[in-house]
């Protein structure tokens, strides 16, 4: 060839090679076209299985939670999220969550399905256990939440996150926020329960347990103390310890509020039965602490747990009866009315009182080798548990922060909000001052309303208290049971809290021997008016206070009040809502 055609062909060849650049960039475009349709039509794929598990799943819950067998719901509820999770985490699925828009929902899909996954087959089955499982079901719970604690809590701020997100279509967002709900409870319990269940070393728990036959605010008398010991999941008593224990008419050394000593004087702190007599469970908590500390052992306390005979009996419905010493069967039908009751019956407690604490003592024993043997039904456990902390029959606190942030909030802290967002909560409390044992047999009602003008927001709150027992049925009743100075005559202290930011307005009563004792003190961030009633057999009473604040947003309506033997549910009315 001559130097003059090889020129040309060089000359020739910067156009050829343009050309060839772009069918190489057209054949990259179209390659990477196909597999981006490729990995859409692989997500919608999963997508399905992803949507089909999650339904299936959440439906299975619905199940349970309507009373369904555990064991036989279990293991497909766990192949169904096992499906959805394993299908969100596909590689390509992840790379997708990076497009606009579309990526946030599917983000969210993805972290829905591995919550559930992750709950179900991580930590609900391996806490379950089957034939094959070893340990007890507290060293179970501690190995599963150790091993997932940090991963939940990771996906529950995910889920968090990308709910917020305003990219989200109506069906991922209404699934997201279901879960979200879950894990939002979830994830910071979860992540307490390693260190509750002394997986960082042994841990002392202050159990109390209240008596709703002479009623205070969070329950009753703190009629009888455990202190439980938790060691890498394994749960053993430590000691126990009754009213007859303590140093009563020597104050504990626990800092407390003036407030709180002109409502409720000096026997918040210096007689451990009224321990309980403030709506505010801290309060109660560190005093019980530092009766125990002082009069039984200097033991580290790292918590107290508040439990009364009306959780007693759910959480018998899921350990069925329990044999006591004394060789009767404790049930779920029968522990309210022995408890509280027929135990008056049995013994003189001012000539035996022994007698009746080592009832209590041996009762108590009993009920926890049953749970800390993990000899009971979990699904029934959880209902008891959460049902009582509803309504305010079991309280827990504790000094770790990790603790305190899982339940702080919620009713079980003991805690009354102290802000009106989310609720506007009154607290109603009825206080049994004369040291009977006569509130098995009081009746008790509470309701309140809202009304809401231009300016101003009104609150109003009604008790009433009853004593349905003739004079003659009140004077045959145990001396114990009577008033301990007064006979079957009984006085009992009605405090009524008003909303954060108002003011008492107004303060009525019915009754022959009602009186108000304070209505100018403000406690716990709030104005409160206190009734005193003296009442005899076949008596009503009847209190209302009228609270009134600023025009604002105020959350829906509720009312506190105490676990009572014969308490109707709170009566609402709240024309401020909406």
């Amino acid at each position: 060839m001559s130097a003059d055609r090889q020129d040309a062909k060089v000359i020739d060849n910067p156009s050829s090679g343009r050309q060839r650049r772009r069918r190489r960039i057209w054949a990259i475009v179209i390659v990477v076209i196909i597999a981006f349709l490729i990995a859409v039509c692989w997500v919608g794929l999963r997508a399905i299985t992803v949507k089909d598990g999650l339904v299936e799943s959440q439906a299975l819950i619905a199940d349970i939670q309507d009373g369904g067998d555990v064991d036989a719901v279990l293991p497909d509820l766990s192949e169904s999220a096992a499906s959805a999770g394993a299908a969100a985490s596909d590689p390509v699925w992840w790379v997708m969550e990076w497009i606009p828009v579309l990526g946030d929902n599917l983000k969210g899909v993805r972290l829905a399905a591995q919550s559930l996954d992750t709950l179900v087959n991580d930590v609900a089955l391996p806490v379950m256990g089957d034939e094959d499982s070893t340990g007890s079901i507290t060293e179970r719970l501690l190995a599963a939440t150790d091993d997932q604690a940090k991963n939940i809590t990771e996906l529950a701020d995910g889920l968090d996150s990308v709910s917020k997100s305003p990219f989200l279509v109506s069906v991922v967002r209404d699934g997201v926020d279901k879960v979200d709900e879950v894990m939002g409870s979830a994830a910071p319990m979860i992540a307490a329960l390693p260190t509750l269940l002394g997986g960082d070393g042994e841990r002392n728990y202050l159990l109390v347990f209240q008596n709703n036959a002479e009623t205070l605010a969070l329950g009753g008398s703190a009629a009888a103390q455990t202190l439980v010991r938790v060691d890498a999941g394994s749960i053993a008593i430590g000691g126990q310890g009754d009213s007859g224990n303590y140093q009563n008419g020597v104050a504990v050394d626990v800092d407390v509020p003036q407030s709180a000593i002109d409502l409720y004087t000096s026997y918040l702190v210096d007689h451990i039965n009224t321990s309980m007599s403030r709506p505010d469970f801290p309060t109660a908590a560190k005093i019980m602490r530092a009766w125990w500390q002082r009069d039984i052992a200097d033991d580290e306390i790292a918590g107290v747990i508040s439990i009364d005979p009306l959780a007693l009996s759910r959480i018998l419905k899921a350990t069925g009866p329990i044999e006591l010493a004394s060789g009767e069967m404790l049930s779920e039908d029968n522990a309210v009315s022995l408890l509280l009751s027929e135990v008056y019956g049995r013994w003189d407690s001012y000539k035996e009182p022994d007698l009746v604490d080592g009832f209590f003592a041996d009762t108590a024993a009993a009920v926890f080798e049953a749970i800390a043997a993990g000899d009971f039904d979990l699904k029934d456990m959880m209902w008891a548990i959460t049902e009582s902390a509803s309504q305010g029959s079991v309280l827990v606190w504790s000094d770790d922060s990790q603790v305190a942030e899982a339940i702080e909030g919620a009713r079980i802290s003991g805690v009354l909000p102290t802000v009106n967002s989310d609720t506007t909560t009154m607290g109603i409390y009825f206080n049994n001052t004369n040291g009977s044992k006569i509130d098995y047999f009081t009746e008790t009602a509470t309701s309140a309303t809202a009304t809401c003008e231009a300016d101003t927001a009104t609150f109003t709150a009604t008790a009433s208290l009853g004593l349905p027992l003739t004079q003659r049925q009140a004077e045959a009743l145990p001396r114990y049971v009577q008033s301990m100075t007064f006979g079957a005559r009984f006085r009992d202290t009605i405090y009524v809290y008003g909303p954060p930011g108002t003011t008492l307005s107004d303060a009525t009563f019915n009754g022959d021997e009602v009186s108000i004792a304070h209505r100018d003190i403000d406690d716990l961030g709030r104005p409160v008016v206190a009734f005193e009633a003296w009442f005899d057999p076949g008596d009503s009473v009847d209190v209302t206070a009228t609270f009134v604040g600023p025009s604002g947003d105020y959350g829906p309506l509720a009312v506190r009040t105490n676990p009572m033997v014969n308490g109707t549910k709170p009566v609402v009315t709240d024309d401020c809502a909406g």
